[in-house]
């Protein structure tokens, strides 16, 4: 079993910036995709962005494109989410995902992924 572990999260107002972090732990061999989802209140768990591990390779939403970076440091196995210009849309709780095997074409769904933290708070007031 990996665990997985945020933080980072913050209230902070709209155009100001974060950077969350996720560090896993645990069985992490041949964690080759991990990502950022985030979940409002009321709201479905969105796919917010993506790093395939071994390449490097990243997704993103459309609503955070230029907005948000995903990169990782594989020495700390930690995997990093920037996040620029925040709006108040951005707003919810941020929650780290990975798995072992590599599924671009449905990296926004959840049941891609096995492991799951318990997630950051990000509160973004206008």
């Amino acid at each position: 079993q990996a665990q997985l572990v945020e933080s980072g999260g913050d209230s902070v107002q709209t155009g100001g910036s974060l950077r969350l972090s996720c560090t896993a732990s645990g069985y992490t061999y041949n964690m080759r995709f991990m990502a950022w989802f985030r979940q409002a209140t009321g709201n479905v768990r969105e796919g917010v962005a993506v790093i395939g591990t071994s390449g490097g390779d990243t997704y993103y939403a459309d609503s955070v494109k230029g907005r948000f970076t995903i990169s990782q440091d594989n020495a700390k196995n930690t995997v990093y989410l920037q996040m620029t210009s925040l709006k108040p849309e951005d707003t919810g709780l941020y929650i780290c995902a990975a798995a072992h095997r590599v599924d671009w074409l449905n990296w926004y769904r959840p049941h891609v992924y096995t492991y799951w933290g318990q997630g950051t708070q990000v509160t973004v007031s206008s």
